[in-house]
């Protein structure tokens, strides 16, 4: 069950993101796995921006829109943002390592954040299936599930220290 969080002022970062971004018709997308059971979606491996963005507009809706808010809140939150598709969703980091992972699943966004049990305070809810026994993080069932105050605080926190995978190639 997601997370019902407080709206907050949703305004997408429009000079860019995945907004800006042909988004992917909503026919040929794929079907999206329930839980994280090995790679979330068929995107290849690649860093950089333009293959999240590619990423983000490959799903559907209403997973297309959280995945964008997300994407959104990062690029204002976090400056020298870094992104990369790894296990077939987004994952964001600053510096050394990746942080937090942002997934579509049937039904649902999982926004992850790499040793969340232990980083973040509070402790986000969702302890995922398949992705490390200290992640943690919310599920989103919509747009109006994203408390930007409280996710963009867990971004900052958890980019305040070097994330997993060392450093990116």
């Amino acid at each position: 069950m997601a997370l019902n969080m407080a709206r907050s002022d949703l305004g997408r970062n429009t000079a860019q993101g995945p907004g800006v971004h042909a988004a992917a018709d909503a026919g040929s997308a794929a079907r999206l796995p329930e839980e994280m059971t090995g790679k979330a979606s068929p995107a290849k491996a690649a860093v950089g921006d333009q293959p999240v963005f590619a990423y983000i507009a490959s799903l559907p809706q209403p997973q297309r829109g959280i995945a964008e808010a997300v994407d959104a809140l990062a690029a204002r939150t976090l400056p020298n943002l870094q992104r990369s598709v790894k296990w077939g969703m987004s994952y964001y980091g600053v510096g050394a390592g990746w942080c937090f992972s942002c997934g579509g699943f049937a039904g649902h966004v999982k926004l992850m954040f790499v040793n969340g049990a232990v980083l973040l305070d509070p402790v986000p809810p969702v302890t995922p299936v398949g992705m490390g026994k200290a992640t943690r993080g919310v599920e989103l069932e919509s747009v109006s599930d994203l408390d930007e105050h409280q996710v963009a605080a867990w971004m900052r926190q958890v980019t305040s220290v070097p994330g997993v995978g060392g450093k990116r190639r």
